[in-house]
Order: C-alpha cells, then sequence, then structure tokens
C-alpha cells in the first residue's frame, strides 16, 4: 500500500484508551517508532514516550497536560504521524530524534471527554471537586484535583500562596511540589533524557512563552522569534505564573524551552480549530527538527 501523509487520521478527540490503540496501529505501519513507559497516573494509565530516531540528543513535545487541552494530543500526533511518514520515505536529515508524550494527563483528560463515570475510585470525589457539576468540560486537573502543570519546584510557594489551598478543577498546586505521580514522571523523563529543545503545548492564546526569571540560555531568544516569524504567534519572554514544567526545565537544565499556546477561544478549543492550529504550530515543528 502506498504511503500518505494521514495514515490514521487524528481529527477527533481522544480518551486514552482509544489513543493507545491508535499509536499501537501507528507503531504497526511504521515499526522505527519506539514506544517507552515513562510512568504511570493516578488510576495506573501508562504515560508513554514516542520516539523517532536513534540520535542521542531529542527535540521533546508533551501535550495535554491539562484535562481540558485535549485537543494539544491530535496536534502531537499529528506531528508524529507526518513525521515518520518522512521518515519512513527517506530518513531526514537531523541532529536529533523526535520524542513525544501524547498524553500527561490521561485520567483528567478521560474525565473530561467521558464523564465521571471515568473517574474509577475518584467518581463520587471529582463531582464534589467540580461543584455538583457532571459536566467536565472546565476541568485541568488530574483525578486528584491537582493542576500537574503547577506541581514543579520552580516558584512553586508563589502558586501555593495564591491559588486554591485544596483539590480543584484548575490551579491547586498540591500540598508539595511533585506530589502526583505525573509529574513525578515528567521530572526523571527530563532527568534521564538528553533533550536538546523543550516544548510543552498548551491552549490557548497563540503566544510563544519562552523565558523564567534569567534562566533561560541566550539563542532561546533567536529561536522563538524564529518561531514567531514562521507561526504568527507572538513571543513572550516573561508571564505572571510559576511552577510549570518549562520553568523547572529552564531553571533545572538552562537549555531552550517553551510553552506554545495554541488557537484561540474558551477551552476546550473546538475540533474546527484543529486544522488551523496544525497549519501554523506545524510550522514550529518542522523548524524545531531542523535548527
Amino acid at each position: 500500500m502506498e504511503k500518505t501523509d494521514r495514515v490514521f487520521q487524528f481529527n477527533k478527540a481522544l480518551t486514552y484508551e482509544e489513543l493507545a490503540r491508535k499509536v499501537d496501529q501507528l507503531i504497526n505501519e511504521y515499526p522505527f517508532i519506539q514506544k517507552n513507559t515513562i510512568g504511570h497516573s493516578v488510576l495506573g494509565k501508562e504515560i508513554f514516550e514516542l520516539r523517532i530516531g536513534t540520535e542521542t540528543e531529542i527535540i521533546h513535545y508533551n501535550a495535554s497536560f491539562h484535562a481540558n487541552e485535549w485537543i494539544t494530543t491530535l496536534i502531537a500526533m499529528r506531528f508524529l504521524e507526518e513525521y515518520a511518514s518522512e521518515y519512513n520515505k527517506k530518513a531526514p536529515q537531523t541532529n536529533y530524534a523526535l520524542s513525544i508524550i501524547p498524553m500527561v494527563n490521561p485520567d483528567g483528560v478521560d474525565l473530561v471527554l467521558g464523564g465521571y463515570e471515568l473517574g474509577g475510585p475518584f467518581k463520587d470525589e471529582v463531582i464534589k471537586i467540580n461543584e455538583g457539576i457532571t459536566s467536565f468540560s472546565n476541568w485541568k486537573a488530574n483525578i486528584r484535583g491537582v493542576d500537574l502543570n503547577k506541581q514543579f519546584p520552580a516558584g512553586w510557594e508563589i502558586e501555593a500562596e495564591r491559588k486554591p489551598k485544596s483539590p480543584h478543577f484548575r490551579d491547586y498546586p498540591g500540598y508539595a511540589p511533585l506530589t502526583e505521580p505525573e509529574s513525578i514522571a515528567m521530572v526523571q523523563f527530563a532527568k534521564e533524557n538528553n533533550i536538546a529543545r523543550l516544548h510543552a503545548l498548551h491552549t490557548q492564546g497563540e503566544e510563544i512563552y519562552w523565558g523564567f526569571q534569567d534562566f533561560e540560555p541566550k539563542e532561546s531568544e533567536e529561536i522563538v522569534q524564529q518561531y514567531a516569524e514562521k507561526s504568527g504567534y507572538k513571543a513572550v519572554r516573561d508571564i505572571d505564573n510559576y511552577a510549570g514544567f518549562k520553568d523547572w526545565y529552564l531553571q533545572e537544565f538552562r537549555k531552550p524551552a517553551f510553552t506554545l499556546e495554541l488557537g484561540h477561544g474558551v477551552n476546550p478549543l473546538p475540533l474546527s480549530q484543529l486544522d488551523e492550529i496544525y497549519k501554523k504550530s506545524s510550522e514550529i515543528f518542522k523548524l524545531s527538527m531542523e535548527c
């Protein structure tokens, strides 16, 4: 069968189980894709990394840190599939392997897409945290009501002081940094791999955050200007936000790291934006593998 750029059509919302099936199909089509388990969620779901290439340094993307930003998983998987198709024809000339963690927060994504019935032993608790509302469209946290992107020891105390003090559908940073298995898995992954450049996919705003407390290296500014020019996104150095994964990575490793705020509107962004988001963000993706 002749290969096409879109074998699997990542164009609909995917629960964790649906994503896992798609990944298996994709690996069957492209056996050179490596699947590595980096940890497990609160409910025991596998958090996995997908990698193409054998180079020591990696260009890394992660998605769905926040549950209602599940559209970022589709964007990440489109990146992966397009790159796999090209790699299958002729391995691109690059110094880097591609690394993607498509769903950091599988329990939260399932809750948003499938409702409290997918909450397992936390079914009653999530309804309580969600103030009795059975729609979880505003839910950003993991299944325990902890915001995974406010869990990292990079100004965590600032967020703890001004954000919710108990489990919440968004913004609760936990009772301490790195209490959640998902955030712990991401720290271990970063420490065990040679990440040349890190990209965290979020929504929304069409902005690229690239600094944190002057920990960013000099080359970050040049890189982000290239990203902004190619995508039309706005480069923003600093915002009033702490304890994110990108922030911690910059503080810990002082290597280029970026948060890409994809699309416009209110989360969860509608699927009608998917193609436009991909068109713009894929320019960043292609550039990141080349330079």
